[in-house]
């Protein structure tokens, strides 16, 4: 008899995996250990999270690798500790150092005072080491080759940063952060170090968040659960058709929107009456919707 463990059931339409990260795991590796665990290739991510960072990493398999597209954009939220006085080169606790300042001097206070302005929409220039690619090549592989490459700041949207001291250790400070897709923790860490008029470094990171994706649901990857494609995109509100249009939408047909009663520009995640994902709807020309892909069938 196996002691290997029975894989979890992938429905048809596939489904979602939100893990709880441990550090030391690139997202690449959760996806790899999950193809394994689940003898399944169709297996994807819905956004990069550092190395030794932790937290949640939504997955799509099977069919619903596909619903990633729209979880891609999710807002996202973390906890983390910022440490004064060290800059590094891949701007967290995994580089080198790159210099030193003596902050002792600097309060919870002065921290609290710059921080407004990295609240709202700015602009952040993205870490050489990360997964964004410049020319095709990912800028963490020119980095290993010892390239540097201009980056142009990006925009971004901060809409909650708390900074809170931490017991005992006043050479660094917590941050929570709620931010829009794209935003380095990393970067931030070391634009608010520059502001306090020396240098600091991300040294610990926990995505608690990844849109309505929280930690309460993460399970470590050993411990993996199978959702419905449903949870997946149900942020995005479902809507339930009548048994009679299951089939025109399996076969991913153009139908008119008051059919589907929709309105509006979409996407619209289009579920029957016992909750299963069927396809995600589009608008169309002339009031009308089409699929933007179909899982059932």
């Amino acid at each position: 008899m196996s002691d290997q463990p029975t894989p979890p059931v992938i429905p048809p339409e596939g489904g979602i995996i939100i893990v709880d990260k441990e550090a030391g795991f690139t997202s690449h590796d959760v996806v790899a250990l999950a193809r394994k665990r689940l003898q399944t290739k169709k297996v994807g991510h819905s956004g990069t999270l550092d190395p030794d960072a932790t937290g949640v990493l939504v997955l799509g398999v099977g069919r619903s690798t596909r619903l990633l597209t729209f979880l891609t954009g999710l807002p996202k939220s973390y906890v983390g500790e910022v440490q004064l006085g060290t800059t590094t080169s891949t701007l967290d606790a995994a580089g080198e150092v790159t210099a030193t300042f003596d902050m002792s001097g600097v309060t919870l206070a002065d921290v609290e005072a710059v921080a407004p302005q990295f609240r709202g929409d700015i602009e952040q220039i993205p870490p050489m080491v990360s997964a964004l690619k410049v020319d095709g090549k990912r800028l963490h592989e020119l980095a290993r080759e010892g390239k540097t490459v201009e980056r142009k700041p990006r925009p971004v949207t901060i809409s909650r940063l708390d900074v809170e001291a931490i017991e005992g250790d006043p050479t660094a400070f917590k941050v929570t952060v709620d931010c829009t897709s794209g935003t380095y923790i990393r970067t931030l860490a070391a634009d608010i170090g520059e502001a306090l008029g020396g240098g600091a470094h991300l040294r610990s990171l926990r995505r608690t968040a990844v849109g309505s994706f929280g930690l309460d649901q993460a399970n470590p990857l050993e411990a993996m659960q199978v959702l419905p494609a449903a949870e997946g995109v149900r942020s995005m509100g479902l809507v339930e058709v009548h048994e009679d249009l299951e089939t025109a939408i399996g076969h991913g047909k153009v139908l008119p929107q008051e059919l589907l009663g929709v309105s509006g520009d979409g996407p619209w995640p289009i579920v029957s009456s016992s909750g299963r994902l069927l396809a995600v709807y589009q608008a169309h020309r002339d009031g009308t919707a089409k699929p933007a892909l179909v899982l059932a069938g």
